[in-house]
């Protein structure tokens, strides 16, 4: 398919485009059409208006979607903590020193295993709708491991995020290993990645420890992202806030000084309800936030101890039922709101010049990704112009 090639995608019944300039938060189009012409969106309007192309797809009267913008998951990784879920769906609680038993699986774990268990994530989620996807590492801690987990990463996603400060594997103090972060594996880890995040909660990283890893990361260039206030309260929210990082991760237990540092900062807040779902946590009060002018975000957390999922439809279904969200609400914080997430202004939306990454519900609206929860509703995914 050459660049100029166009390509004609008719009688949507629903065209949600999530355009900023549109009187409703989705920019909704009915009866719609929209015009692809290599990469990118060219046109958008009514079917009755629609401009001549080279191609014709007709959807049947279905919606049309921007593609899911996942920004957190953690898909590098080997092993299996099946038996940890079970435990805690016997009652037994969730902390982060399940992670180290990812570490020794991941470590193991050829690059060639590794690439292969990444493939098979992202293409579960490409199935679901997801189009662009944010990858982590943070189950190697170590110089060797951390560097490779990024490489693999990146085969996958420009989006890809240094986590050497997941927790403190055994054998070294806190201090040891923070300067190890911050030194020899940000150097092997850097020209992999574009982001860096760090665990700021107890049982992993002091607010004082996140602060200078991500301090070391924008010396090197690095964005920073946090993970905050997924176990308990604490300080990681608010030192986000302070930093004028773009997002800031869970969100689970705030207090009104939090509330307050987000939308005065602007920083995002991005929540992950499947881990709330996966760990039996409260859910994050996103009505709250919303209701106080908060940006707010949706992601996956896909991983393989608190949340092993690669659904945003069902992280859209539980941010409705138990958080007080729209339906229209969450499906633009798994889209708009996730590429901004990302600061992203290419993707998420479907609007003349940006990517043409969208999906087609066998629904005739985006409410149904709420009111059908558990049910395949992605009938076709088209990624940079092209269908998958």
């Amino acid at each position: 398919m050459s660049e100029g090639f166009s390509t004609l995608i008719t009688n949507i019944g629903e065209l949600v485009t999530n355009d900023p300039g549109a009187a409703d938060l989705l920019g909704v189009v009915e009866d719609a059409a929209l015009v692809v012409e290599g990469s990118a969106v060219a046109w958008v309007g009514r079917a009755a208006d629609a401009p001549a192309a080279d191609e014709r797809v007709d959807v049947g009267g279905r919606a049309v979607l921007p593609g899911f913008v996942d920004s957190h998951s953690h898909l590098v990784f080997a092993g299996d903590r099946a038996q940890e879920f079970a435990a805690r769906m016997a009652g037994e609680s969730y902390a982060a020193g399940g992670i180290r038993t990812t570490v020794a699986a991941t470590r193991a774990a050829t690059d060639e295993q590794l690439t292969s268990h990444v493939a098979r994530l992202v293409a579960e989620m490409r199935a679901q709708g997801t189009t662009t996807v944010e990858i982590k590492s943070g189950y190697g801690l170590s110089v060797r491991d951390e560097a490779r987990s990024l490489a693999v990463a990146r085969q996958f996603t420009e989006e890809t995020t240094f986590l050497g400060a997941h927790v403190v594997p055994e054998g070294v103090t806190p201090e040891e290993y923070v300067a190890l972060v911050t030194g020899p594996m940000l150097e092997a880890a850097a020209p992999y990645a574009r982001w860096v995040d760090a665990f700021c909660e107890r049982g992993a990283f002091d607010a004082d420890q996140a602060r200078a890893v991500l301090e070391a990361g924008a010396a090197r260039g690095l964005r920073g992202r946090l993970h905050a206030n997924q176990l308990g309260p604490g300080p990681g929210v608010r030192l986000a806030a302070e930093l004028g990082l773009v997002a800031v991760d869970h969100c689970t237990y705030l207090e009104d000084a939090d509330v307050d540092a987000l939308r005065e900062s602007g920083t995002i807040a991005t929540l992950l309800p499947g881990v709330e779902f996966s760990t039996r946590q409260p859910y994050p009060d996103a009505r709250r936030l919303l209701d106080a002018g908060v940006r707010v975000a949706l992601a996956s957390d896909c991983n393989p101890g608190s949340c092993f999922t690669s659904s945003l439809p069902l992280c859209i279904a539980l941010a409705v039922r138990e958080m007080g969200m729209t339906p229209a609400e969450a499906v633009h914080a798994a889209t708009s709101m996730g590429a901004r997430a990302l600061d992203r202004e290419d993707v998420g939306v479907l609007v003349p010049g940006r990517r043409a990454d969208l999906m087609i519900l066998d629904a005739p609206t985006h409410v149904h990704l709420a009111y059908r929860p558990g049910v395949p509703l992605v009938r076709g995914v088209w990624l940079a112009g092209r269908p998958l």
